[in-house]
């Protein structure tokens, strides 16, 4: 269970719990600031450890280097020549990754050590000066309240008053000091998520740098490591030669050795690997095969040599044709494809290497691939166009997702293999007929990859260029019916065609969606991968970068409200009511989570005066939202407590005025579907005072949490705050957490137990657990 939240208003009752809450974030923050100083300490080992292996190993290149052969004779083959200056060049590399390391090592210090070590002092020690002076504030105003508590009442007027004017002001400093250590408690608990993960990100960054560096070094090292592997066979086959030569001349002297028959260069024999294909995937399965080129008999025999035995039964067909495999259609090398006579399908077979497959293909005729340059090239930016074959690219993808895929988990988040989307988007924009629905070839994420990539490489973004602002500025507004309606209206502006291919894709985005629960691509996950593909800036800068949160909500406005926005004109679209507005006049059999459209880009609201009105602050909708939990008013006559100014000398501190509504006014009534509702957290009624930061986006309800009316014994929180007028109801404050709440036979009331006591609560005015 995560921490309590701290309220700004606990600040002024300084309550036993408030205390309690305010020690276990204290405890959080010593705890965290242990493990930052041990993470230091072990990152600073790290980092020892990594110059002492790099030391080792500038010391092995160093010996590799210095190393130089001596051949037999007066010169030196270009074999010999090449063996020769192959350890220099291993020290060379091992040098240059050596010196990447060093980087690595150099910029350790500064990008992981630094930061956690300033945020610690800065950041954590900041908040323990500022409880030093919160326990200072708190011991002083406690003795000045004891000692002002303690003056005669028979003491003159003036001195008195003097006396509750001295009081007041300490008191003043000492809320003033609480509310500012909790904000800095909270902002420390919300700060350590980003500035303590955010070093270790970059030093992990600057490890796969190098890593890659590696991997960069190995490809450029290819070229000399193929030239020395041929060199020391050539080398490695004179020495067998002449060493053969020599036993065979020995031999021929003590005997007459029997002459050694060759073998038909057209029969092979040998170890191939078949790809077996089912269901749940493909494998290999080893076989010994031979192959008679008189009667293009092919015979396959599972074998296992690690254990001397079939492990299958034989098959035997006749050879109708042999073609080689190519490397970027299938992850195996040394493969090429075999089709039989009286076969359907066609025979994967992979053999034991380059040679040995060179040697296969000899005997039984094969031939090369025909290459196709429109479907092997990467599609460039331009190639696709919104016409017919794009449409039916589309389509056809689509269309297979559904059918084959479309509970598949990550569905759209995980990438293919290149090499394999760019061959299936160059047979679709082909010529070719590419089954997708029934064949197992093509994979879902391929299919998926490829239908993004298409809308990647249009000429210019489906959502177009010239609307691209308008759609971002749509999204940045703060009422959510604003941005449904303008959204509304700038999609009917879209061209026909690009209108038509966005209606296709969110339609298909929208039956993704509804199976979030099994392929956990809920609509923010959707949004968040199709912003980029369907937005594009004609020139990158900050700003766009900035605004790609706000691609992603116009893509999940678009797939929350697909039926309104594609099937109603927008002059003639109504507009949809906030449900978080209308929970208590609509009674359903699933609660559903408020749409995007309808989020508040609310950050917080800050105190003013007491006329003006709480102004907010519009944000993106991944920032936090300060939600009031109790109502300020001046006007209403039924409030519990009175709000009076802190500093006075006629007044005393009191809680906040807690409106209720006129529902609960009357003696006689229940709340009913026409009730009025309590005041939303975005209604001008709400308190000016801010809360404790809660997700923007909220937490999909699962089928079992589905209405209030259906679920049993859960445990809810109050919203408002509630005085019992019936015997069968409870009274309770904003905050209160009930036990075993569930269905009421009084319609709209739930039945809760708090203290051990029983009774009804409105309905409006809790939120399950």
């Amino acid at each position: 269970m995560g921490l309590p939240a701290l309220e700004f208003s606990d600040c002024y009752l300084d309550s036993p719990q408030f205390r309690d809450k305010i020690k276990s974030h204290e405890a959080e923050l010593e705890k965290t600031n242990k493990f930052i100083k041990a993470l230091i300490k072990d990152g600073k080992a790290l980092i020892q450890a990594l110059k002492n292996l790099s030391v080792a190993k500038r010391k092995f290149a160093e010996s590799l280097n210095e190393f130089k052969f001596q051949c037999i004779g007066d010169a030196e083959t270009d074999d010999e020549i090449c063996i020769a200056k192959s350890l220099q060049e291993f020290a060379g590399v091992l040098k240059n990754l050596e010196d990447e390391r060093g980087r690595l090592i150099e910029n350790a210090a500064d990008v992981l050590i630094s930061p956690l070590e300033r945020f610690r002092k800065e950041q954590i020690g900041a908040a323990k000066e500022a409880k030093k002076k919160y326990d200072k504030e708190t011991e002083k105003y406690c003795n000045v309240l004891e000692k002002h508590l303690n003056l005669s009442s028979k003491k003159k007027d003036s001195h008195l008053q003097e006396a509750d004017s001295q009081v007041d002001v300490v008191r003043q400093r000492f809320y003033e000091v609480s509310l500012e250590y909790v904000l800095k408690v909270h902002e420390v608990q919300e700060r350590k998520m980003f500035e303590f993960v955010e070093p270790l990100l970059a030093f992990l960054q600057g490890l796969f740098t190098f890593y890659h560096h590696g991997y960069e070094l190995a490809k450029d090292f290819g070229h000399f490591k193929t030239q020395l592997q041929i060199s020391i066979q050539n080398t490695r086959d004179r020495f067998e030669g002449t060493r053969s030569e020599v036993e065979s001349l020995m031999k021929k002297m003590k005997e007459n050795p029997q002459e050694h028959q060759s073998i038909s260069p057209y029969t092979m024999e040998g170890y191939l690997f078949i790809q077996k294909k089912s269901p749940f995937g493909s494998s290999w399965v080893k076989h010994y095969c031979t192959y008679q080129k008189e009667s293009k008999q092919v015979t396959m025999v599972p074998f296992d040599q690690k254990t001397g035995g079939k492990i299958g039964d034989e098959e035997t067909f006749i050879l109708k044709s042999c073609i080689r495999r190519k490397t970027d259609s299938i992850e195996k090398r040394f493969c090429f494809d075999v089709e039989g006579a009286d076969r359907a399908t066609m025979i994967t077979m992979q053999a034991l290497s380059e040679e040995d497959r060179r040697l296969w293909m000899e005997a039984m005729d094969g031939r090369e691939p025909v290459y196709n340059l429109n479907k092997d090239n990467p599609i460039s930016e331009g190639a696709a166009q919104l016409d017919k074959v794009g449409f039916d690219l589309v389509k056809k993808c689509i269309h297979a997702v559904e059918e084959r895929g479309i509970n598949e988990q990550g569905l759209y988040r995980i990438v293919g293999v290149n090499s394999r989307v760019q061959k299936l988007l160059g047979l679709l924009m082909g010529t070719a007929d590419v089954d997708l629905e029934s064949s197992t070839e093509w994979e879902i994420k391929t299919i998926t990859s490829t239908l993004k990539h298409y809308l990647r490489v249009l000429p210019a973004p489906l959502m177009t260029f010239q609307l691209q602002h308008s759609f971002i500025k749509a999204a940045k507004l703060d009422n959510p019916e604003s941005r449904l309606s303008e959204i509304h209206k700038y999609v009917h502006r879209l061209p026909e065609k690009n209108k038509t291919m966005l209606e296709i894709t969110i339609k298909h985005l929208a039956k993704v969606s509804s199976n979030h629960k099994q392929n956990l691509m809920t609509v923010a996950n959707l949004g968040v991968v199709f912003g980029p593909t369907l937005f594009r800036p004609q020139e990158e800068t900050v700003a766009a970068i900035m605004d790609i949160k706000f691609q992603n909500i116009v893509v999940e406005i678009l797939i929350e409200n697909y039926e309104k926005i594609f099937q109603m004109k927008p002059e003639t679209a109504t507009v949809q009511p906030n449900p978080s507005l209308n929970s208590a006049q609509k009674k359903s059999s699933e609660p559903k989570t408020a749409l995007c459209s309808q989020r508040p880009l609310m950050l917080f609201q800050t105190l003013s005066n007491e006329n003006e009105k709480q102004n907010s602050i519009a944000v993106s909708s991944n920032v936090s939202v300060f939600v009031p939990t109790v109502n300020a008013s001046s006007s209403s006559k039924t409030n519990r407590q009175s709000v009076h100014s802190l500093g006075s000398s006629d007044t005393e501190v009191c809680a906040m005025k807690l409106d209720r509504p006129n529902s609960l006014l009357n003696p006689k009534r229940k709340p009913s579907l026409t009730s009025p509702l309590p005041p939303s957290p975005s209604s001008p009624l709400s308190p000016t005072w801010p809360m404790v930061s809660a997700p923007s986006s909220p937490v999909p309800v699962s089928s079992s949490d589905s209405s209030p009316l259906s679920t049993q014994n859960r445990k809810a929180r109050a919203l408002y705050a509630c005085k019992a007028e019936h015997d069968s109801e409870l009274s309770f404050s904003a905050g209160t957490i009930f036990e075993n709440v569930h269905s009421s036979r009084e319609p709209g009331w739930l039945e809760g137990t708090l203290d051990g006591k029983t009774g009804l609560i409105p309905e409006n005015y809790v939120e399950f657990l």
